[in-house]
């Protein structure tokens, strides 16, 4: 089912609803709507973050600590 044949079916389902009904589903779709957009965002900043070059001094740390530092060592 294409997109379109998708809205005609909803358009006329919502038609045929009563008003407290119909505001219902628009207020699901509003949620769903604001769900997408925030994983859009979410991926947006995580690909930022990723790309970025603001840690990777991390990568080259040198360790500053060794097993011969430790008091007592647990498995």
């Amino acid at each position: 089912m294409t997109r379109e044949n998708i809205i005609k079916r909803t358009l006329t389902a919502l038609s045929k609803l009563p008003k407290d009904k119909a505001t219902e589903i628009a207020d699901f779709a509003d949620y769903i709507l604001k769900k997408y957009d925030d994983q859009i965002l979410q991926k947006g900043m995580e690909k930022l973050v990723t790309d970025s070059k603001t840690f990777e001094f991390l990568k080259t740390e040198e360790d500053l600590y060794s097993l011969s530092d430790l008091k007592k060592r647990y498995k």
